[in-house]
């Protein structure tokens, strides 16, 4: 056990500073709009070198949306703990929880609003946040699929249960993009989880 907590405090300690950096462009992004605020403007604003911004984010892109690396790990421990003979469509929308407070709590709704409304309006962050998305969507497959598994699949078997997960996942996730535009359109008058909840109701998959 005490060879493991050095481990966590660093880890702590780094996610702190990825938070600090990750606030501070954020704020100055809006401040100042996402093409004219610098890394140097960004580091110079917390008092570290550009270097050592760049060693939390590799680009520019990941400041607004490299949270999500965060997230993946976030989704795999909710997909986790679902019982193991829940639909998965079921067990991705409760897992879908841990991405949506930041849009209910009044303390950041208005800063995720701006934020999103950036990440949308840019070609380079839009795309960027895609790949984020990806990354999670392919932790959700690996996740359901080790959930599921357990006694020996049949030939053939494995193959077709990681494409209907995909299938699944790739759909869910598409109702989390909608609910996020809708959100927006709507000037975040209704809550995202109702939106998200409405965009999943809209479709029936039978695992």
């Amino acid at each position: 056990m005490g060879s493991e907590q050095p481990l966590g405090l660093r880890e702590r300690t780094r996610r702190a500073v990825r938070r600090e950096i990750t606030e501070t462009a954020e704020r100055l992004f809006i401040e100042r709009g996402y093409d004219a605020t610098t890394i140097e403007d960004i580091a110079a604003a917390i008092g570290m070198s550009p270097r050592s911004v760049f060693r939390y984010f590799p680009t520019k892109e990941d400041l607004l949306v490299g949270k999500f690396d965060t997230f993946t790990d976030s989704l795999a421990e909710a997909l986790s703990a679902r019982p193991g003979d829940e639909p998965a469509w079921t067990s991705l929308r409760r897992s879908f929880e841990v991405l949506v407070p930041q849009y209910e709590d009044a303390d950041t709704a208005a800063m995720a609003k701006r934020i999103q409304e950036v990440v949308f309006s840019t070609p380079a962050l839009h795309a960027r946040y895609l790949q984020k998305l990806q990354a999670l969507q392919d932790a959700a497959v690996d996740t359901l699929r080790a959930r599921s598994e357990g006694a020996s699949p049949a030939p053939g078997a494995p193959e077709l249960a990681t494409l209907e997960l995909a299938a699944v996942v790739g759909a869910a996730f598409a109702c989390l993009l909608a609910a996020q535009r809708a959100w927006l359109a709507g000037d975040g008058a209704r809550p995202i989880g109702s939106l998200l909840d409405d965009a999943m109701a809209a479709l029936t998959p039978r695992i």
